[in-house]
């Protein structure tokens, strides 16, 4: 019966070790490397409390716990 509720309770710290919140330059870095990698010429990337957001088709990022958001906005040209 100790084996099981060891288990159990390494695998309920494992998930939320799994779902740990990324730092927010960690996840641009990410989405960064995936615009790159799809050949966009021109782009910009912004980290931005989730007050400033002013268009949520904008967002592909949220990170620091839900309180800050990755904006991504193509550049002409």
């Amino acid at each position: 019966m100790k084996r099981f509720a060891l288990a159990v309770v390494s695998c309920a710290l494992a998930s939320s070790a799994l779902a740990a919140p990324k730092p927010c330059d960690e996840l641009k870095a990410e989405i960064e490397a995936k615009i790159q990698a799809r050949g966009v010429p021109s782009y910009t990337l912004e980290i931005v409390n989730n007050d400033e957001v002013q268009d949520t088709n904008m967002v592909v990022g949220s990170c620091e716990n839900g309180t800050k958001k990755i904006i991504y906005q193509k550049n002409d040209g």
